[in-house]
């Protein structure tokens, strides 16, 4: 279809970005409240939805009250017959008490500490009253009632409908914001729709704007539901139409590397066939889905998310002998020295267990199929690192694999063609970015991983322009998980106890803290002094070792590797050992101060027992008073995610937790620069409505990839306007 030239668009557009929105008209303190809010413009007030809806359609009279017939929050529709003036209590309250009445009775109503309200409410006053129905001495009252003064001409907007109650502060009440919004949707006249009509009478959409309108002021709780779905369909399809645009873009545009499809007899089908284990059908089917990206003529950007210990390192080391048998490159980039050196140690034997131990060089790759595998960190010592960084430079080294260290100026790849990312998110786009253009022959492929299991609506929705692949099962004989909470020292001292049965039997422990030294601020412990104490004090009879991120990288290693080979029995740790720590004669993980972790961090850690042929116990210590989870919102937090660790060892079922802990917006910041903001829409709850703005964004950028049909022209603004520039146009893996 031919290009059309774009004209202004005709309405309020509710996303436009910050130079094209109407400012609000409010002034002094009102538009300081507003901004306390983050409330600058016509904009951010329509998209201040209502937290909930109350219905106040019902109203009551004083004798159906009387009568019993409602309780808790009630209305009344009465005139003032008499006004106290305020009087100041024992308690130096200042008591204001009064009667009104309706045609069939009276009822007392009194307030507290707000005297205007004896100025504002004159005998004879008519007035909407609502709120709590008490009974004090024996008869009704109602206490603190909110009320609306009934103006000839105006439509009460606090009771005799549903009513929103929106976020507000102390300066601007929710009655506030609300009369504020009716005002502005008066004035601000038609507001823009960039759905075409024939996808909204597909779908049966309200308008945006009949949404907006029904949404702050319904007629029933069905007009909520309408309007909501409206407004989170707005949200999650313009997102989705982003990220499907951004994907189909670097799919047209970016020159890629087309690997050959790995035969049966290549370096990666050899590595499969040789391992101790059999592939669970989930790593088979994303070394497939990898082999099958890698084929392609554009840049592979695939996610690997799968539980702790579910084999993501399989996959990844896949991917990185199919680039490495076509006379390729691979690196593989970790964002810290522990889990860099932990893959290091993890690929080499993997490669020595399908390979042999001897490497080969690329002029005599026809003589043995070792890759070469070079580690770099920014502990790697000068004399080291000269040589490293030559053989990569060369061809010579197959498959680097560090930390930050990979993107510097110096490092320079022949000809890189797969670049696999580890526990992504902890990267930023610029760090991922310079990683891709390593590339000298095309933009290599790019594979990242995660650990922290998320629900696969969550993930299209995250990671909208990466495939993804969900390893959902744990490699066949893994021994289960006992996860087990120890309340205060009594409990404390029976988790020592299981440390030592264990220890006899032969196995290990790891000892973790949240603090490396101790705090004047916490009353926490802390690793180093703890270490000590449990080597002097609880554990004299074992070998008790310490690991913590603030020791040189010779040293960590040092004291890993004691671990690992068994010299030290408990090893005292903080959460430098959260992630790619492999020791599978580790049997118990006991977490100190258990509360203080995010349900996300005590997964990772308990995953890294469970790994050998022996039961394994996590000990989640604390102690916290759980039985005031009930007074305390703090407490119950910590209590449900304490819990929620200990009766399940499904990761997916946690990050259901967690996000309705946390919340999903966090999750979007933490993952993915540039993601629009989603003000309604909640991923978890909506998960139809992703599907199917997913679904629909596919299809529309498959009819048009530029969005410039004349019906696309107002999406395309949009997705434009919530979508950064660089977000589009600089594809981002990840």
């Amino acid at each position: 279809m031919a290009d059309v030239v774009a004209a202004p668009p005709r309405g309020l557009e509710l996303f436009a970005p910050l130079h094209r929105r109407a400012p609000l008209t409010a002034a002094g303190k009102k538009a300081e409240a507003l901004r306390k809010l983050k409330i600058d413009s016509v904009q951010d007030l329509l998209q201040h939805y209502p937290r909930y809806h109350v219905d106040r359609t019902q109203l009551h009279t004083i004798r159906q009250l009387a009568q019993g017939a409602a309780t808790g929050e009630v209305q009344v529709h009465a005139k003032v017959l008499h006004m106290d003036r305020p009087i100041r209590t024992r308690t130096g309250k200042r008591l204001i008490k009064g009667r009104i009445g309706d045609a069939t009775g009276s009822i007392a109503v009194t307030w507290f500490n707000l005297d205007w309200v004896a100025r504002a409410l004159k005998p004879g006053t008519e007035a909407f009253f609502f709120g709590r129905l008490e009974v004090f001495r024996g008869k009704l009252q109602m206490t603190m009632p909110r009320f609306e003064l009934v103006r000839t001409g105006r439509e009460p907007f606090n009771v005799g409908r549903i009513i929103p109650i929106y976020p507000a502060t102390a300066d601007l009440s929710s009655d506030e914001l609300r009369k504020l919004i009716w005002e502005t949707l008066g004035r601000v006249g038609e507001i823009l729709d960039p759905l075409p009509v024939e996808l909204r009478n597909r779908l049966r959409l309200m308008s945006r704007s009949e949404a907006l309108r029904t949404y702050h002021f319904p007629n029933d709780m069905d007009d909520v539901e309408r309007a909501q779905r409206r407004l989170v369909f707005d949200e999650l399809f313009t997102l989705q139409l982003g990220l499907v645009y951004r994907k189909r873009k670097l799919e047209r545009t970016v020159q890629g590397i087309s690997h050959d499809a790995p035969a049966q007899d290549s370096r990666a089908e050899i590595f499969v066939s040789q391992l101790p284990f059999e592939l669970t059908d989930g790593q088979r089917r994303a070394c497939d889905e990898v082999a099958v990206d890698m084929t392609r003529p554009y840049p592979m950007h695939r996610l690997i998310e799968g539980e702790v210990g579910s084999g993501k390192t399989v996959v990844a080391l896949y991917a990185c002998l199919v680039a490495i048998g076509g006379g390729h490159q691979a690196a593989f980039m970790a964002p810290t020295e522990v889990l860099a050196e932990q893959h290091q140690l993890t690929v080499r034997d993997l490669l020595d267990r399908a390979f042999g131990a001897d490497e080969a060089r690329n002029l005599f790759a026809t003589v043995s199929k070792r890759p070469v595998v070079r580690l770099l960190t920014g502990s790697t010592p000068a004399a080291e690192r000269a040589p490293i960084v030559a053989g990569v430079a060369s061809g010579e080294v197959d498959l680097l694999i560090g930390t930050h260290a990979l993107i510097e100026e110096s490092v320079d790849f022949a000809r890189l063609g797969v670049a696999v990312v580890d526990e992504q998110h902890r990267f930023g786009v610029h760090q991922r970015k310079r990683l891709r253009e390593k590339g000298a022959v095309g933009e290599p492929d790019v594979l990242v991983m995660t650990a922290t299991p998320i629900p696969r609506t969550l993930a299209v929705s995250i990671y909208g322009d990466l495939d993804v692949s969900v390893l959902d099962e744990l490699p066949k004989g893994r021994r289960p998980i006992t996860t087990l909470l120890a309340r205060g020292d009594g409990e404390r001292t029976k988790a020592y106890d299981l440390i030592r049965r264990e220890v006899a039997s032969g196995r290990q422990a790891f000892v973790v803290y949240a603090l490396r030294d101790e705090s004047d601020k916490l009353e926490l412990k802390s690793a180093k002094s703890e270490a000590t104490r449990l080597a002097s004090e609880v554990f004299p009879e074992l070998c008790v070792g310490l690991v913590h991120g603030d020791m040189k990288s010779a040293e960590k290693e040092s004291a890993m590797t004691a671990f690992r080979d068994g010299a030290v029995d408990v090893l005292v740790a903080t959460t430098v050992v959260e992630v790619g720590v492999d020791v599978p004669n580790a049997t118990v993980m006991l977490i100190e101060d258990a509360e203080r972790f995010g349900l996300a961090q005590l997964h990772q850690l308990r995953g890294r027992i469970g790994r050998g042929a022996h039961d394994s116990y996590c000990v989640l210590a604390t102690d916290l008073d759980l039985d005031r989870a009930d007074e305390d919102p703090g407490i119950a937090l910590a209590a449900e995610r304490l819990r929620a660790v200990q009766s399940t060892t499904d990761g997916f079922e946690l990050a259901v937790v967690d996000l309705r802990q946390r919340g999903e917006g966090q999750l979007f910041g933490a993952r993915q620069s540039g993601m629009p903001q989603l003000r309604l829409a909640r991923v978890l709850r909506h998960k139809e409505v992703v599907i199917e703005s997913r679904k629909l964004a596919l299809e529309v950028i498959d009819q048009d990839p530029e969005l410039r049909a004349y019906e696309h022209l107002a999406l395309e603004r949009e997705m434009r306007d919530r979508f950064p520039e660089r977000a589009l146009d600089v594809v981002q893996s990840g």
